[in-house]
């Protein structure tokens, strides 16, 4: 159920940081890796997608929570699809960090099997876990019942639940099943978590964070073999930053919505696209194990709350430099060759 950028997806830009700004929000000139089913080069590209104040249209907004209470840890955590992958990962971290987590999965048996593992792993007995489908409105309704029951309310909300109905193949081959599976789960999924995550989050006093979790084709770089994926994680970037701006025009300030970006896991979903020499090459230098992902990802989500910001943020774990690096280290000195597959 994690996300992934695959051996097709070009690189994020580097973010630029400042000591008022510790976070990743603006943009700026970065390395572009193309497709790997085409001769690798590079080229620099300039974005923008700074978010500018948007003055409130009506006074509805008063009618709003709109208090900021502290966040203080121990956070409660929300994460979709967390019964493997990244998502499990993250829920890992978070309860060695010593937060409430909540995790769920279309499947009961594997959200048993997670809950138990985590407890093991984590040494930590606040870990709840549900059944859910996001695709369904009234399970994602269920779920926010479930965690107001068990925790009385939410900080932080991951949207990680997403599919490619583990397909790599091009679009005219696609069957008409794996098309609404990819499409139901990553947007009308996405949107009726945000809806209800954000409704729930208006209603208390400290607010809360929602991060939507990207992939391949977030940036708008082509994804072949899994066009409906990458066209379904380039809207996940659109949808985030509408409602960055709905929320500005309500005057609300305590409810943030972010996006985070693991970059290339190795999990099922990617591994499975693992069937050409291109693929591969990209696999070994740039992806890495979850855990590796999490323990990086989650200091850095806690970080928000814990300053009190309430701005929009971009956390990446992958960026332009980094990625830049790794592959000049393997074209220079052949490094991270057969990391995780045997390349040709």
């Amino acid at each position: 159920m994690a996300t992934l950028l695959s051996s097709t997806s070009s690189l994020h830009s580097f973010p630029k940081l400042s000591p008022s700004n510790p976070h990743f929000t603006q943009p700026c000139n970065f390395l572009t890796v193309f497709s790997p089913n085409k001769p690798l080069h590079f080229k620099f590209k300039l974005q923008f997608s700074s978010l500018r104040p948007i003055a409130s249209l009506n006074n509805s907004s008063s009618s709003l929570n709109n208090t900021t209470e502290p966040m203080i840890p121990p956070y409660n955590v929300l994460i979709t699809g967390s019964s493997k992958g990244i998502g499990y990962a993250l829920a890992k971290e978070f309860l060695k960090a010593g937060d409430n987590v909540i995790i769920c999965s279309r499947s009961a048996d594997h959200v048993e099997s997670a809950i138990q593992s985590l407890k093991m792993e984590s040494g930590k007995q606040h870990v709840w876990g549900t059944t859910c489908d996001v695709r369904a409105a009234n399970d994602v309704k269920n779920l926010v019942a479930f965690a107001q029951e068990k925790l009385k309310y939410i900080d932080i909300w991951i949207n990680n639940a997403g599919s490619n109905a583990y397909s790599y193949k091009p679009l005219a081959e696609a069957s008409d099943e794996d098309l609404m599976e990819v499409v139901s789960t990553n947007t009308l999924g996405l949107m009726i978590c945000c809806r209800e995550a954000i409704k729930m989050m208006l209603n208390q006093s400290r607010g809360g964070h929602v991060f939507n979790i990207d992939g391949a084709g977030s940036d708008g770089r082509p994804t072949p073999r899994f066009a409906a994926y990458g066209a379904t994680k380039r809207s996940v970037v659109h949808l985030t930053k509408s409602l960055q701006a709905e929320l500005q025009m309500q005057d609300v300030k305590n409810v943030v919505v972010h996006n985070l970006s693991p970059g290339m896991v190795t999990t099922d979903l990617l591994m499975s696209g693992a069937d050409t020499k291109q693929a591969k090459f990209f696999i070994n230098i740039l992806a890495e194990p979850a855990e590796v992902v999490a323990r990086y990802l989650v200091p850095n989500i806690r970080s928000i709350p814990i300053s009190g910001s309430t701005k929009p943020t971009y956390i990446r774990f992958l960026t332009g430099w980094k990625a830049y690096s790794q592959i000049f280290s393997r074209i220079a000195f052949g490094a991270r060759r057969n990391r995780h597959v045997l390349e040709d």
